[in-house]
């Protein structure tokens, strides 16, 4: 026996109704939806662009890299030969860059962090190397020296400027450093065979009172090196 609704349809024929009316319905939707962008799937596929846009990048650059570096990578250290090495401390450095100065014959670049020269105590170890410097000159020695200034008037900048405009004056060629550049070296190359090299400062505590250790090498091939180092510095300076 059929029951009626109130609209005095079966029961039986309007749930029949109603369940195609809801497949109609869920057709209809899913009909909808696929005709729609997928929001997941569109920033799924942006996200996947990105990180390939990043693979990429990371390639590309370490190409680069690896070619920046092979090309302009600083060759390995190597070793140069040497006739005699001499190791010098403390207040050994006085007499042994003196003996260098008064026997120069050609050439003499010294590099200074700090060269001092005392008005009021003419004899000081600095004052007797820096007039040696001036002497060698007049004897017809090229002689080249290079200061460390700054932007300022600290003790190193004004004490450079004092000792270096005396070596001027008495015909020495002097040079300072870049502004924006520190030379920290203490250097002297003497005829292109003889190097000292090492901590000492041509001041009146670092040549008589203070732990320091240089060493002396006597060789063509180290001379050269250092000179050419002297020179790359003296390039990018000025007078």
């Amino acid at each position: 026996m059929l029951s009626w609704t109130d609209s005095g349809e079966p029961v039986g024929q309007s749930l029949n109704h109603r369940s195609q009316g809801v497949e109609f319905n869920l057709q209809t939707l899913r009909s909808t939806q696929s005709d729609r962008p997928d929001r997941h799937s569109e920033e799924r596929s942006d996200e996947e662009s990105q990180n390939r846009c990043k693979s990429m990048k990371k390639i590309i650059v370490s190409i680069l890299f690896f070619f920046l570096l092979s090309t302009f990578h600083p060759p390995l250290s190597y070793s140069l030969p040497a006739e005699d090495v001499q190791v010098v401390t403390d207040a050994q450095y006085f007499p042994v860059a003196k003996k260098m100065i008064q026997e120069a014959k050609s050439s003499i670049q010294v590099m200074m962090f700090e060269m001092g020269y005392y008005d009021e105590h003419p004899n000081t170890p600095s004052n007797l190397l820096i007039k040696e410097l001036i002497h060698a000159k007049k004897r017809g020695v090229k002689v080249e020296v290079i200061l460390e200034t700054r932007d300022g008037e600290d003790r190193t900048t004004k004490r450079n400027r004092r000792t270096g405009k005396i070596l001027s004056e008495g015909g020495v060629e002097v040079i300072y450093d870049p502004l924006f550049k520190t030379t920290h070296a203490k250097l002297m190359v003497v005829d292109g065979q003889l190097a000292l090299v090492g901590s000492t400062n041509w001041t009146y505590y670092a040549l008589t009172n203070n732990n320091e250790v240089s060493v002396l090498i006597r060789s063509k091939e180290v001379a050269k090196e250092v000179r050419d180092y002297f020179n790359k510095v003296k390039a990018s300076s000025r007078k």
